[in-house]
């Protein structure tokens, strides 16, 4: 019960001292002033205490110190300043090789640094700053690791939001293509009688939807997500006699994707893909590498594969995106893409632009448009957008 007692009574002191404007004095000196003429001061208590310069992130900070006249000290405690700029107390009890410490808890160790203060009340009720001040704490600098410095910088610059969701449509066109190998015709295929060949020609276009998650650690893993997405279209398919049917092309895909900081200005990315498309099933993968700043200007180069080994094959892409900073708030970036996605019988080049708008709340949005051609005689437009929130 009495243990209780005095637990209880730490507590309350340790609370109620953050409210008592505590003044630093000489406890010595003010003993001194108020004793009588020719009387002999009465003993004050002191505090040795060897003060403490650095800590370890998330690591507690054990204070150790010892007391001269201990009886005349009614309670004896440790007010911090944390990094958010709360003040706590921490009662002393006895342990350590001094006689007494204080813990100051490993959460509040963190960076750039905490502050204390000794405070302490006598038994006669007497209240004084034994070892620093409120107002002139003693700094306890706090140590982070160079890569939790670069997360909290990163993260920082991103408003502290780590998530990221977006949707994303697109629309491209390829215009009318030719082949250049001649098939049979089909059965009742109008200007084309059985037996006769023909060059196929197709209107080659297709539309893309997807939706996509993303979330930031910026540390080693700088960036990982998933996408789920589907393509519809129609496009020159390598045929051994005519089929209209079979010039219609989909696929509906899930991507995993994962970001690795190299260095500071070199990021890698790599991409495993999943799909069902009209013939079947396929498995893909993509590699890309970043250069430059990951949220700033960037030289971005990789490529995507959709039909690895001997799983239905959809095509693959080559491409190169310059991300630019034109303002706070835009970023333009000129593509190029080589591709003969989707399932075509020819590479071709796309030539397009992006600009990316900040709108402010974590939201953005991005805008683009371009030509692509997979002959020199025709080619078709192509544009789309997306919209994003970061959280």
């Amino acid at each position: 019960m009495v243990t209780r007692t005095f637990a209880k009574t730490l507590a309350a002191f340790a609370t109620a001292a953050l409210s008592l404007p505590f003044a630093p004095q000489d406890a010595a000196a003010q003993k001194a002033a108020d004793a009588p003429a020719g009387e002999a001061p009465k003993p004050t208590p002191r505090i040795h205490h060897a003060p403490i310069a650095s800590g370890e992130p998330a690591t507690k900070l054990v204070l150790e110190a010892s007391f001269e006249h201990a009886e005349l000290i009614r309670h004896a405690l440790v007010v911090y300043q944390n990094a958010l700029g709360e003040m706590k107390a921490i009662p002393f009890q006895r342990g350590g090789e001094k006689g007494y410490i204080a813990v100051i808890p490993g959460e509040a160790m963190k960076a750039p640094g905490i502050g204390y203060t000794i405070e302490v009340e006598q038994t006669n009720g007497t209240r004084f700053s034994a070892f620093a001040s409120r107002q002139h704490l003693h700094p306890v600098s706090v140590i982070e690791d160079r890569t939790d410095a670069k997360e909290r910088a990163a993260l920082s610059r991103l408003g502290g939001r780590r998530s990221v969701v977006a949707v994303a449509g697109e629309y491209v066109g390829f215009g009318t293509t030719t082949g250049t190998t001649a098939i049979p015709c089909a059965a009742g295929q109008s200007g084309c009688s059985m037996g006769q060949t023909i060059l196929p020609t197709v209107d080659e276009q297709y539309y893309r939807v997807e939706a996509s998650y993303t979330y930031r650690p910026l540390r080693t893993v700088s960036e990982f997500g998933f996408r789920l997405g589907i393509v519809r279209g129609r496009s020159l398919v390598p045929l051994s006699e005519y089929n209209e049917e079979r010039y219609k092309v989909g696929l509906n895909f899930g991507a995993a994707r994962i970001r690795f900081r190299a260095l500071d200005l070199w990021h890698l990315e790599t991409e495993l893909l999943t799909s069902v498309t009209e013939i079947g099933f396929s498995v893909g993968v993509g590699v890309s590498t970043l250069i430059g700043d990951p949220y700033g200007s960037k030289l971005i180069l990789g490529f995507e594969s959709i039909g690895v080994g001997d799983s239905a094959p959809f095509g693959n892409r080559f491409y190169s995106r310059l991300d630019l900073v034109a303002g706070d708030r835009v970023l333009v970036s000129p593509i190029v893409e080589v591709t003969d996605m989707p399932n075509a019988e020819a590479y071709g080049v796309r030539l397009l632009g992006e600009v990316g708008i900040a709108l402010g709340r974590g939201f953005s949005v991005q805008v683009r448009g371009g030509y692509q051609a997979r002959r020199s005689t025709s080619g078709g437009p192509g544009f789309g957008g997306s919209l994003l929130y970061a959280f």
